[in-house]
């Protein structure tokens, strides 16, 4: 299964020979990894000579350390339009939003991550930074104290939120539609929000499961074992 080409943002035909490249790395990195990724399918899917890939770009090192800025600084835009600027004003548009600056990202930082490219501890706690500046948002608006600190909370939604793009391949084949198409995309979105938006358990049994946590645990010392 390949992942389809965007389906937001400029034709590609449109783009400059850089921005071209750039995004037929991103398509090939994520799709079949650093290591197997060749300049020339880089090339040859961009419509430019393995030549001028190195006049942009240096070497395949160099592309990927793009890439890696290219899909951070899509989503510091995404957050920056949520936190900073108040978020959207309508579903239309928040939607859109979604599928131009973060869905065509997913599966290129989940790859990213995997292969722990020499740029994957600074991509990863760059994107728990950002979670965390969203946290702050939801934060004032929750009625209940939040029981650990934004960080941890953070650091769990990144690891999985990673992990649909991680695993599309099987998540796709189980439910028979490419997660990376409009439709895919709009399943996945309808069914986090239901998940997130009804409680899977009640704020009593939260609170005797944390209750059960906060106890020390016995831990029998070695002679016992």
């Amino acid at each position: 299964m390949t992942r389809p080409d965007r389906e937001a943002g400029p034709a590609f035909e449109d783009l400059t020979a850089r921005a071209r490249i750039r995004e037929a790395a991103l398509r090939h990195f994520a799709e079949h990894g650093f290591a197997r990724a060749t300049i020339r399918e880089i090339a040859r899917t961009a419509g430019v000579s393995p030549g001028l890939v190195r006049h942009h770009f240096g070497s395949k090192e160099s592309l990927r350390q793009a890439c890696d800025d290219y899909a951070l600084d899509q989503l510091r835009r995404f957050n920056d339009q949520i936190v900073t600027e108040g978020g959207f004003h309508d579903s239309d548009t928040t939607a859109e939003a979604w599928r131009s600056l973060q869905q065509p990202n997913q599966l290129y930082l989940a790859r990213a991550l995997i292969d722990d490219s020499a740029t994957a501890t600074s991509l990863f706690d760059e994107m728990v930074k950002i979670t965390e500046q969203s946290l702050v948002l939801a934060d004032r608006q929750r009625t209940d104290p939040a029981v650990v600190d934004r960080r941890l909370r953070a650091t769990l939604m990144v690891a999985m939120a990673l992990g649909i793009p991680a695993f599309y391949r099987h998540v796709s084949r189980l439910l028979d539609i490419d997660l990376f198409t409009t439709e895919g995309e709009r399943q996945v979105a309808l069914a986090m929000l239901d998940i997130h938006s009804h409680s899977v358990i009640s704020p009593e049994l939260a609170a005797t499961l944390r209750e059960g946590f906060a106890k020390p645990r016995y831990d029998p010392s070695p002679g016992e074992r």
